[in-house]
């Protein structure tokens, strides 16, 4: 018998906030039963389930486990531009000259994520 995992759940500020700029970014949709103030917000996308709980805590150090995006339908550099917009901010750019490497960014909250080149991107470098 397997475990699966059920959904990466991350502590915040507030729950709905951080759930509605996830759904945001991944094309998902904050569970019809969480309202805003409500204590937790599940974000349901495709390929991932996120869990936003609130708590009284702030985050005070670099995540040890982060997500990595990859995007399916623009380019990485376009993605970028699309989440900063969407309120992310910048971390740390890895990018190099021959189109390899990846952006570091961070959500309303500092938890910190990575944009990858797309797939397309991959393909066409090799």
């Amino acid at each position: 018998m397997t475990t699966l995992v059920r959904h990466l759940t991350f502590d915040c500020s507030d729950a709905y906030r951080q759930g509605t700029f996830w759904a945001e970014v991944l094309g998902g949709k904050v569970s019809d039963d969480d309202i805003p103030g409500d204590p937790e917000a599940l974000v349901e996308a495709e390929g991932i389930t996120l869990l936003f709980v609130t708590v009284p805590e702030t985050k005070t150090v670099k995540n040890r486990v982060h997500v990595d995006l990859q995007p399916q339908d623009r380019t990485r550099d376009e993605e970028v531009e699309r989440v900063l917009e969407l309120g992310a901010k910048l971390v740390e750019d890895h990018r190099v000259p021959d189109g390899r490497g990846w952006v570091t960014l961070s959500d309303p909250e500092g938890n910190e994520f990575c944009i990858e080149r797309s797939r397309g991107e991959r393909d066409a470098a090799n």
